[in-house]
């Protein structure tokens, strides 16, 4: 950097410093935004959905069903239940078997940046895959033009003994830059068509397990339309109570008094995280 920018112009660090901290700044965003994830079912939430399936109105326990079908834009969209968080899955939602918990618009669990890619931080992760791209590809023809300018002073052989540092740092950009970019390229299919890696991998909405191609629903049929929906759309707010009391899955009997508490009873003090 510092032969560059005495020989070419101050710019390279500045551009490199600038593409450096939009990178650093959208990995943080990523890591640290809550994804999408929906609160697990109450005791009661799961009690009186658990009335409402059984229609018989038995008193023995006979397990909800796994799926139900609702109408989007024409197309039947059926629903999961999940048995872990005790509810019908919203549209677009599936359980991280990571982070166990369902996510809205799951699109899959980054373990670079530690967290799932949901509705809600997934414009962060292309951003910051598609600025890590200019980044890499940036980085490598810096070293590239230094390696030149330094070969006509002397012979390439003679330059990467004087520079051996630079020679591995090369290779790794040249063969990083193509997955890179391979995945950004991915990821840009994916907001033009307006589909999420889940999505794409299970053949939702085509004919990869042998059926029938079905026409996504979530598609404005335009990729512009498709890009501003994804990237530009208003951002939801957070579905978690961060500062809220973690409720018993169980409810306990109490030695003072046998009968349960209430639906909607305030927990009681001693309860933080769901352990008395």
């Amino acid at each position: 950097c510092p032969f560059l920018a005495s020989n070419l112009t101050l710019a390279i660090p500045i551009i490199a410093a600038i593409l450096l901290f939009f990178v650093m700044s959208c990995l943080l965003q990523t890591s640290f935004t809550d994804p999408g994830i929906l609160p697990r079912a109450t005791v009661c939430e799961a009690a009186a959905l658990e009335k409402q399936i059984d229609n018989t109105g038995s008193s023995t326990y006979r397990p909800p069903p796994r799926t139900r079908e609702v109408m989007i834009n024409g197309q039947m969209v059926k629903l999961k239940y999940c048995f872990t968080c005790k509810m019908f899955r919203p549209p677009r939602t599936s359980h991280c078997s990571v982070c166990d918990n369902c996510v809205e618009r799951f699109d899959h669990h980054c373990p670079w940046v530690g967290n799932c890619v949901g509705r809600r931080n997934y414009r962060f992760f292309y951003a910051f895959i598609l600025s890590l791209s200019f980044l890499t590809a940036f980085i490598f023809a810096c070293v590239v033009t230094h390696l030149t300018l330094r070969s006509q002073r002397s012979n390439f052989l003679s330059t990467l003994k004087e520079t051996p540092a630079r020679y591995p740092l090369l290779v790794i950009c040249f063969f990083s830059i193509w997955s890179i970019l391979g995945l950004s390229g991915f990821h840009t299919y994916l907001v033009a068509s307006n589909l999420t890696t889940n999505e794409d991998i299970k053949g939702s909405w085509s004919s990869k397990r042998g059926g029938e191609a079905s026409v996504n629903p979530y598609s404005h049929k335009s990729v512009i339309a498709n890009c501003c929906a994804v990237l530009c759309g208003p951002l939801p707010p957070s579905l978690i109570d961060r500062r809220g009391f973690v409720q018993s899955d169980t409810v306990l009997p109490s030695p003072i008094r046998s009968e349960e508490p209430a639906c909607g009873a305030k927990p009681d003090a001693s309860m933080v995280g769901g352990h008395p």
